[in-house]
C-alpha cells in the first residue's frame, strides 16, 4: 500500500492509501478525488486524469510509453518532465510518498 498525495488546482490536498495493484487514477476515483475525471475509466484514451507529478518523483516513476506520450498531447497544458497520466501509474510499495498536483481543468 501506498500514500499518496493529491493535490487540487487551488492547493487542497488529500492523502489517500492506495493498494498495491491498483492505480493513481483509480485511487481518486475510489476516494472522490476531484479534479481527475478518468473518463475512459483507464484504458489511456483520453487525458483526463492528467497530473504533474512533484518533481521529485519525476525520475523514480516508470517511464511513459508512446501510447501514454501520444494522449498527453491533449492534455491541458502538459508539462513534458511532470505530466503523466494517473491511469498509467501502478501503485506499489515504491510509490510511497507520491504526489501529484492536478491541473486546472481537464479536457
Amino acid at each position: 500500500m501506498a500514500k499518496i498525495t493529491y493535490v487540487e488546482h487551488g492547493g487542497k490536498e488529500h492523502v489517500v492509501d492506495v493498494a498495491n495493484g491498483m492505480t493513481v487514477m483509480e485511487g481518486a476515483r475510489d476516494n472522490g478525488i476531484p479534479g481527475i475525471e478518468a473518463d475512459c475509466g483507464g484504458a489511456c484514451a483520453c487525458s483526463t486524469c492528467h497530473v504533474y507529478v512533484d518533481p521529485a518523483w519525476a525520475d523514480k516513476l516508470e517511464p511513459k510509453d508512446a501510447m501514454e506520450e501520444d494522449m498527453l498531447d491533449f492534455a491541458y497544458k502538459p508539462n513534458p518532465e511532470l505530466s503523466r497520466l494517473t491511469c498509467q501509474l501502478k501503485v506499489s510499495d515504491a510509490l510511497d510518498g507520491l504526489r501529484v498536483q492536478m491541473p486546472e481543468k481537464q479536457i
